[in-house]
């Protein structure tokens, strides 16, 4: 991210750049060497027969026809195939019903949460100060999660040049993430929903007086009652997931220690970003996130909990919905359905330190909502690598193009310029992407929510598109719980990009 200087009262912020994908246009390095593999073995058998060179030119342009059509965020046919066949693979196994409980099948009889969670494990500790942290274990991946909890400062009546230096400073921490040992992946998520009133009324109505004037309780029971329609809670969190280095083996505890000395130090630069009160989230309180974002409608229940008794008890194995059912565009789970959207296409040019505010906010008639800004931060070697290697390329088309398609490519170069010399001057190259899910709640109020998401998106500048037959694993990484995408793939990731 960088500033621009059009003006020191109002910076603006941009230049999102993809890396270049290898191989000539569209067809990726894959594609490039079937191309020049399939002409040399078409030039030997032309040796032999005219006609069998030619017979073997059809198959080849086949294969390759799917690999040249893409969608706007880079997908080819075969990936947009893939997805259709997995979805009807779940379907025909019945992998898109879930039912937990007593009366499951599922062994124990508790409520496990389903999909991608299925396998996790909870474990707790405490960091430095005493303070109790969960730490989600995904075995399959072997992979482990710690959740930070902050209530940000906002940006209302604040001084724009405070809102520089916040936005600043966490640039500064999501540079920093790419010095981080081990860690593969961090994920933002801030929630909204109606505020359902509990904690007022748990706040005032044990304080008024039993001499109190009739007029007087009769003000502050109306005050009660009316006060959160028209109010709203909102959380953020945020999900470290760190691996393991290939060849060892530690045990849970000895990761356990070793995030715990971390968290001290990753609390600190939120703070200084603008993040207020942070604190890391323990084991009870992950469940009741999780709880209550497959079945909104315990939410009250939930504050009541908090407020009278300290804590609800609730454990990992018992945060999950008790049934849930996918279908193409949407994610039934107990008291809500849920529809998720995903990035297609980063805001062009530049833009605002306020660009995603409408967007965060809370919307009326969605019972609850949450954008999700997942990070792949990359480590300096591997940043300077692919800073280079996209500045080559732009350099290549701007030298060799002519009209309108060099001036484009001249304004590519200079932005993989500037890449190039921030990344040299100490500037952190991360990837991320957003993601959106609207939880309503019945089937009927989806187009209603549908529509305010699209406007959402327009006001933000972003392009999204519905996650279509993959609802319960992207509503699943809008969770402050460590799913990070990249690393729940059949195909390593090399060979998705090579494609």
């Amino acid at each position: 991210m960088s500033a621009s200087a059009a003006g020191a009262t109002h910076p603006t912020y941009g230049n999102w750049r993809r890396p270049r994908r290898a191989g000539l246009g569209p067809l990726g390095l894959v594609g490039t060497v079937v191309v020049f593999g399939g002409l040399v073995l078409t030039l030997l058998i032309s040796l032999i027969s005219l006609v069998a060179a030619l017979a073997a030119l059809v198959p080849l342009g086949l294969m390759l026809l799917p690999l040249m059509v893409r969608t706007q965020d880079g997908r080819n046919l075969y990936q947009l195939v893939a997805v259709r066949v997995g979805w009807i693979r779940r379907k025909a196994k019945g992998a898109h019903v879930y039912a937990s409980g007593p009366l499951s099948r599922r062994p124990g009889g508790r409520f496990r949460p389903p999909g991608l969670l299925g396998k996790v494990r909870m474990a707790e500790g405490h960091d430095a100060y005493g303070r109790p942290f969960g730490v989600l274990h995904h075995p399959d991946r072997n992979l482990y999660t710690i959740v930070l909890g902050c209530e940000p400062d906002g940006g209302s009546l604040v001084d724009p040049d405070q809102v520089d230096v916040w936005v600043a400073s966490w640039g500064d921490w999501l540079a920093r993430l790419s010095h981080e040992p081990q860690l593969k992946g961090a994920t933002v998520v801030v929630e909204t929903a109606p505020d359902p009133g509990t904690r007022l009324a748990l706040e005032v109505l044990p304080q008024i007086s039993d001499d109190a004037p009739a007029v007087a309780r009769a003000v502050m029971e109306e005050v009660v009652q009316s006060y959160p329609a028209a109010s709203s809670e909102m959380h953020t969190y945020i999900a470290l997931t760190y691996g393991i280095p290939d060849g060892r083996k530690r045990g849970t505890q000895e990761i356990v220690t070793d995030l715990a000395i971390r968290i001290p130090g990753l609390l600190n630069g939120l703070v200084g970003a603008g993040g207020g009160s942070a604190s890391p989230l323990s084991a009870e309180q992950i469940a009741e996130v999780t709880r209550v974002a497959y079945d909104p409608a315990v939410a009250p229940d939930v504050l009541t909990a908090r407020a009278s008794a300290g804590g609800t008890g609730l454990e990992w194995e018992d945060a999950g919905p008790m049934a849930a059912v996918e279908s193409v565009g949407a994610y039934h789970h107990d008291s809500g359905v849920s529809r998720t959207w995903m990035l297609t296409l980063a805001p062009r040019g530049t833009v605002s330190s306020s660009v995603l505010r409408n967007m965060l906010e809370p919307a009326p008639g969605i019972r609850r909502k949450r954008v999700a800004l997942l990070y792949r931060p990359i480590d300096p070697a591997t940043s300077a690598r692919i800073v280079e290697a996209d500045r080559r390329a732009a350099q290549f088309m701007a030298t060799s193009g002519r009209g309108m398609i060099q001036a484009r490519a001249a304004s590519e170069m200079r932005a993989a310029e500037q890449t190039a010399s921030e990344e040299a001057s100490g500037a952190g190259l991360v990837e991320f992407s957003l993601m959106v899910t609207a939880t309503v709640d019945s089937a009927d109020q989806l187009p209603d929510a549908t529509a305010i998401l699209r406007n959402l998106q327009a006001s933000a500048r972003v392009s999204m598109r519905p996650a279509d037959r993959m609802q319960a694993a992207a509503f699943t990484c809008t969770l402050p719980l460590g799913i990070l995408p990249w690393e729940h793939v059949l195909l390593p990731r090399e060979l998705q990009e090579a494609l």
